[in-house]
């Protein structure tokens, strides 16, 4: 389970300050101001683009193409289930449908309860024992409705 401070625009300006000399920094900027917040907060995007001297669209367009980043702040757990192919062809349909129904959300939505945010992602190298899930940064492979459903009542309960 991940901590995030709150928002802060001052705490923001340093991090933006401190990652801006990178090169290519808009990625590391972003990924950054992410771990800190656990999402990329709208005040967040002119600031950006102002330090980098690129437009608010540029900078917008940045942040929406990129699925890792969010606008919004995340449920105290993140489930993060595989959708790619090898994945899809072991079940994950079956899966993705039990976890969208089971927590009650679609994709990139939070459960009203603030536990569970439920994320879809492009592979997570467990190709060989598909389907696979990560709950929190920990991945489980070889996953079947009833495994899926104990995990997903741990986490909805944690």
């Amino acid at each position: 389970m991940a901590t995030y401070e709150a928002w802060n625009e001052s705490r923001a300006a340093e991090i933006i300050a401190d990652t801006s000399r990178q090169d290519g920094a808009a990625l590391p900027i972003l990924h950054a101001l992410q771990e800190t917040f656990g999402f990329i907060h709208h005040d967040a995007v002119p600031m950006v683009a102002k330090t980098l001297n690129l437009t608010r669209a540029e900078m917008h367009g940045i942040v929406t193409f990129y699925h890792d980043f969010r606008d919004h702040p995340p449920g105290r757990h993140t489930v993060k289930l595989c959708r790619a192919e090898a994945c899809q062809s072991m079940g994950g349909e079956a899966l993705a449908k039990q976890a969208r129904d089971t927590l009650r959300v679609d994709w990139h939505g939070t459960t009203t309860d603030g536990r569970v945010t439920l994320e879809p992602v492009y592979c997570l190298g467990l190709c060989a024992c598909a389907p696979s899930v990560m709950i929190d940064g920990k991945v489980y492979g070889a996953l079947n409705q009833e495994r899926l459903g104990a995990l997903l009542t741990r986490v909805r309960t944690a």
